[in-house]
């Protein structure tokens, strides 16, 4: 809503000392959202007068008409004798007023008027369109003022209202008598503590006799249905500048005067009003839902087919309205109208809210019945237009009144004293909180500790008790509700969960990974290019009732997709060497669980039935990490060569998260997409499966864009922290360590994780690591053969061990890892 302030003084004397920025910070303060104050007309300057066209005389020796004017400006031009100036216009005759701007004036753009030869002639000055002065759209010319509204040579800034502030408020959807001068200014009446006046009373009162025939099918749809006539009206006279210029700062384009003044009215009262050519319309008007298959050919040209659920405005011939969105081409008001009919009426706003969608007609009259508008101003609104109609267009104003009443009075709302007060924390007298919505305009009766107020029909967004709180104290203001910082309980910090994924994210940060935050959303599209089986439980994805994008509806069973194209967009960016991961959570439907999940009621609490059905219907939900390298995991320098990210960097990571919660991973060869099927290892906590890495398959690769030998790591982290141990601190052990390296020559097809799980278990309760340092295979161990080196930390917590404790531990490590394993000692 665009509220220029001249206009808005008409009604609430605002002290001529408030300029727009305070009053915008003060309608702030009490909950409008002013977005921006627009300084109209401030690269405006010099002298635009009003001048009155004396001679025009005709230039023919040029491509296009040119005219060479006398222009009477009074005194304006310092003496007082007529000003010649070329204009190419056409629109105007000998005796008009018009707007000029004299020599030394600049207009918008840095436009500076001066004197100058052109077509021959000296012209001193231009005669002004309102497009070059920027006070509305007009193509038609230049501005011809009304005759008699000014003397020549006076002041045209004023008169056009040149310069003014314009107030850009954001209107939210509780608050819809915003959308009104009327309603703006009874806020800042009320903010200033002003008088107002309201634009609805400037009419006068209509004498209640049978109009217009009209009929109301149902009060649920249309609960006040009023219309008055006008005839006799000139439809070749124009809408006032001043009219025009107001319309324009509201950010509505002129279009003719019926037209302009029912959206005049509407900015000002805040009502939408419909004009129709009473010589189109045909019989009675019937208010009514439409009936299957009807049709109407809307003022935009379009043929729509109506849906039972629009409110229909009709007459004998059919549909002639959309009721509160638009109107028909068949009855629109032409040039050549000279009976003109108002409709204003209060039509049922989530009827006119989902028509507008439907259509996809959003209109100035849509935006403010789906908010909701003053059920009782109707009346007065088309009264208020057709004496516009009679005073600008020569109309007569008929004395008879179509009123159609259905609508119930409010009903009152009971609060107790001093609920505004217990919800800001701040404690109000009773009498403020009375005063305060009295000033809102509800009706207030005190009975001991309880009120009982009745809202204004302006205000359909006051239903209940915290409403009416809300009123109170953003007129108390909510400045004035002292900040207390709340005190935190002892004992409450971040859960166990919470630690360890902060700990996972800091770990993996710490060695090289960045964090993205992906859509959890995938299509199957992406599980195809994972090259994921028929038969994957991946592929049983929860389907989303409306995605955000028809090609992603799904919502994710794994991390990976995401972390994928992540890595893609990325690379194709420049960035080469990637190491990203992502913690969060995934979505696994249940086995037997509905494929849609009920809709409860919302007027009561589920029954348990219905609650048993909700939960059977929610996926698990368990949270993994995901990672990805692609390219080099150490860069090349003047150190030495760079290393490329390998598989064992991707089981390396994953054993970072799991080292986190005290967990050991042990690594054995799988294979399971979208891995490598021989670069693929399962990851076991004991004997739980917690996870895969690995390097990808190059057909994932290919189908994602990813560069080759990416890897990649996923971990559920639930099932981690299940496995975790508590939170007791290791050990520091005081007595020395002893190194036992051994090297055992083993079939090649026997996993160094079995060679290592028998030494561990061989070495007993003094070792303390073991780590494979070595891999060899060659002529030194025979073919189909290889050595695995490892070097054992043994250590006692109570005493230094000696050579032969540490001989005998080693020695009883090789023994079993022979035993079970085939290793034999090499050489």
């Amino acid at each position: 809503m665009r509220v220029p302030l001249s206009w808005l003084r008409e009604y609430v004397e605002l002290p001529a000392e408030v300029t727009a920025r305070q009053l915008a910070a003060k309608l702030i303060s009490a909950g409008l959202e002013v977005e921006t104050v627009d300084e109209l007309g401030t690269d405006i300057t010099g002298p635009i007068v009003v001048g009155r066209v004396a001679t025009i005389e005709e230039l023919t020796e040029f491509k296009k008409p040119i005219r060479f004017c006398t222009v009477d400006v009074g005194q304006a031009n310092g003496t007082g004798a007529p000003q010649e100036i070329v204009c190419g216009a056409r629109n105007f005759a000998e005796g008009d007023l018009v707007v000029v701007s004299l020599p030394g004036a600049v207009l918008p753009g840095g436009f500076a008027i001066g004197a100058r030869t052109t077509y021959g002639r000296m012209s001193a000055g231009m005669i002004c369109s309102a497009s070059e002065l920027q006070l509305w759209d007009d193509p038609s010319g230049i501005i011809v003022l009304p005759a008699g509204i000014a003397e020549p040579g006076s002041d045209a800034y004023a008169l056009l209202g040149v310069r003014d502030d314009v107030l850009d408020i954001a209107v939210t959807p509780d608050r819809g008598y915003a959308l009104s001068m009327r309603g703006v200014a009874r806020e800042a009446a009320a903010l200033y503590d002003v008088a107002f006046t309201d634009p609805a009373g400037l009419a006068a009162p209509a004498v209640e006799k049978d109009g217009y025939p009209a009929t109301v099918a149902d009060s649920a749809i249309c609960g006040r249905y009023v219309l008055r006539g006008a005839t006799g009206f000139d439809p070749a006279l124009p809408s006032p500048p001043w009219m025009r210029r107001r319309l324009h700062m509201a950010g509505i384009r002129s279009v003719s005067l019926a037209v302009d003044v029912t959206n005049y009215v509407m900015v000002e009262t805040g009502q939408p009003l419909h004009a129709w050519d009473r010589a189109t319309v045909q019989g009675p008007i019937r208010v009514r839902l439409a009936e299957p298959g009807e049709k109407l050919e809307t003022l935009d040209h379009v043929v729509r087919t109506l849906d039972p659920d629009d409110i229909l405005i009709a007459d004998d011939s059919g549909p002639i309205n959309i009721a509160g969105v638009m109107g028909g081409l068949s009855t629109e008001i032409s040039g050549t109208s000279t009976d003109i009919l108002i409709e204003a009426a209060h039509f049922a706003d989530t009827h006119i809210a989902r028509a507008s969608r439907r259509h996809q007609l959003s209109s100035e009259s849509s935006r403010r019945f789906e908010r909701g508008v003053d059920s009782a101003v109707q009346v007065a609104a088309a009264t208020r237009a057709v004496t516009l109609l009679a005073e600008l267009g020569g109309a007569v104003v008929e004395d008879a009144i179509t009123h159609v009443h259905g609508t119930t009075p409010r009903a009152p709302i009971t609060i107790a004293a001093g609920h505004a007060g217990r919800v800001a924390g701040v404690d109000y007298p009773v009498e403020t909180e009375i005063a305060r919505l009295r000033l809102v305009g509800c009706e207030v009766e005190a009975d001991g500790d309880t009120l009982t107020v009745t809202p204004p029909t302006w205000r359909p967004d006051l239903t209940d008790p915290n409403d009416l709180a809300e009123e109170v104290i953003r007129y108390e203001g909510y400045e004035n509700i002292p900040a207390i910082r709340p005190r935190a309980v002892a004992g409450r910090g971040l859960t166990r969960s919470q630690r360890l994924r902060r700990a996972v994210g800091r770990t993996l940060a710490d060695t090289g990974f960045s964090e993205v935050l992906n859509y959890p959303f995938v299509g199957e599209r992406d599980l195809d290019a994972l090259q994921l089986p028929a038969d994957d439980s991946r592929r049983v994805a929860l389907r989303l009732a409306n995605p955000l994008n028809d090609d992603e509806p799904l919502l994710r069973t794994t991390l990976l997709p995401g972390l994928f194209k992540t890595v893609a967009r990325n690379v194709g960016r420049g960035f080469a060497d990637v190491a990203l991961f992502e913690s969060g959570l995934v979505y696994r439907p249940r086995p037997g669980a509905p494929e849609v999940a009920p809709i409860l009621a919302v007027d009561r609490g589920p029954t348990p039935q219905e609650r048993a059905g909700l939960d059977a219907a929610i996926p698990d939900q368990p949270r993994r990490v995901g990672a990805v390298l692609a390219g080099q995991r150490e860069r090349a320098g003047w150190w030495g060569p760079g290393r490329a990210a390998t598989w064992a960097d991707a089981v390396h990571a994953a054993r970072e998260v799991a080292a986190v919660a005290g967990v050991r991973l042990d690594a054995r060869a799988a294979q399971h997409a979208p891995w490598h099927p021989g670069r693929c290892a399962a990851l076991y906590a004991g004997a739980t499966l917690v996870g895969h890495a690995g390097e990808l398959h190059p057909r994932v690769t290919k189908a994602y864009g990813l560069p080759e030998r990416t890897v990649a790591m996923e971990v559920e982290l639930d099932l981690v922290e299940g496995l975790a141990r508590s939170g007791q601190a290791p050990e520091v052990a005081t007595y020395p360590v002893a190194s036992q390296d051994v090297a055992l020559v083993v079939d090649a097809g026997v996993p160094a994780g079995e060679v290592e799980a028998a030494l561990r278990e061989g070495a007993g309760a003094l070792l303390e690591s073991i780590a494979l340092f070595d891999v060899y295979t060659g002529e030194q161990v025979g073919q189909g053969n290889k050595s695995l080196a490892y070097a054992l930390r043994l250590r006692a917590s109570d005493r230094t061990l000696t050579a032969e404790e540490a001989t005998a531990a080693r020695d009883s490590a090789v023994a079993l890892a022979a035993e079970r394993t085939g290793a034999v000692l090499r050489g």
